[in-house]
């Protein structure tokens, strides 16, 4: 994984070790927007301690796996990005040394226009996470072959597939979620899945 938070390498997460606290990043966090939910929670331990801005505090799952959560956007902050090198992305913050066997190894990430819609876009498998790890939603290579495929949606999910060491609950200290460039976007049309497959179901459905 890179530690240059902005690595050209197409689709790399990138691990910012520096300090606990979120980076600084050129895209806009749009986290605020979105109404956030988690599959489980303890007392105490809920979406809120996501965007807290603690390093401290932690979302504590509390129920079977997968562990999952939810980040629904309305309409009105649909964006969208023209270039197609500059997506939407999730910088997450783990932390294997504090939190051990409650770190996650593998995340998905779904997408979709709501949540009767929902398709895996990535997975990403980690090892022994320490740090805000920031990557693009999406993956998939574009058409050109010079960029990543965009993956424009009002409803983001990230689930947790599994945890290291088989470890049950999980922990998460940090999420945000970031936008494109404010000069690459635009909010008129509604978020759409860029790849042919997704135009054809959304046409039939």
């Amino acid at each position: 994984m890179s530690s240059n938070p902005h690595s050209r390498e197409e689709g790399n997460p990138t691990v910012h070790t520096v300090h606990k606290r979120p980076p600084i990043l050129p895209w806009p966090d749009i986290s605020n927007h979105g109404k956030w939910s988690v599959s489980s929670y303890k007392f105490g331990f809920g979406a809120e301690c996501l965007r807290d801005g603690d390093p401290d505090t932690f979302w504590h799952s509390d129920g079977p796996q997968p562990h999952f959560i939810t980040v629904e956007f309305p309409r009105k902050v649909a964006i969208q990005a023209i270039d197609l090198t500059s997506h939407q992305k999730i910088s997450i913050y783990l932390s294997y040394p504090q939190d051990d066997s409650y770190t996650p190894a593998t995340l998905a990430i779904r997408a979709g226009t709501g949540l009767s819609d929902l398709q895996d876009v990535r997975v990403i498998s980690l090892e022994k996470p320490d740090g805000w790890i920031t990557f693009d939603v999406s993956a998939e290579p574009n058409e050109d072959n010079d960029g990543l495929c965009p993956v424009y949606a009002f409803v983001l999910q990230v689930i947790i597939l599994a945890n290291h060491m088989s470890g049950k609950d999980t922990h998460v200290r940090g999420l945000r979620i970031l936008g494109p460039l404010e000069d690459q976007a635009y909010d008129d049309d509604p978020f759409l899945f860029g790849s042919p497959s997704y135009r054809l179901y959304e046409t039939i459905r």
